[in-house]
């Protein structure tokens, strides 16, 4: 059964399909943000809020949340630990 990670506001992404989660303060990340957002794969999460971190799907989607990395990385691993 596909799990969905929440990553604020009311936004979601599927767990499974997730395949890093990085900070927005570099610039390989930038770069990677801005390519995906002129092939329109970027997907804006934040709803206006200042963007945290970035996440990097297996299907080439790069989402933008108002999250901090560590905060979804923590929701992942507690995903892990449910039975």
């Amino acid at each position: 059964m596909a799990r969905m990670i929440h990553i604020g506001f009311g936004n979601a992404v599927m767990r499974d399909r997730i395949v890093a989660v990085l900070g927005v303060d570099s610039l390989p990340v930038k770069r990677l943000k801005e390519a995906a957002r002129e092939k329109g794969l970027l997907v804006d999460a934040t709803t206006g809020k200042r963007e945290r971190s970035v996440i990097i799907t297996d299907s080439g989607h790069v989402v933008i949340s108002a999250l901090a990395p560590t905060t979804i990385i923590m929701r992942i691993e507690e995903e892990d630990v449910k039975p």
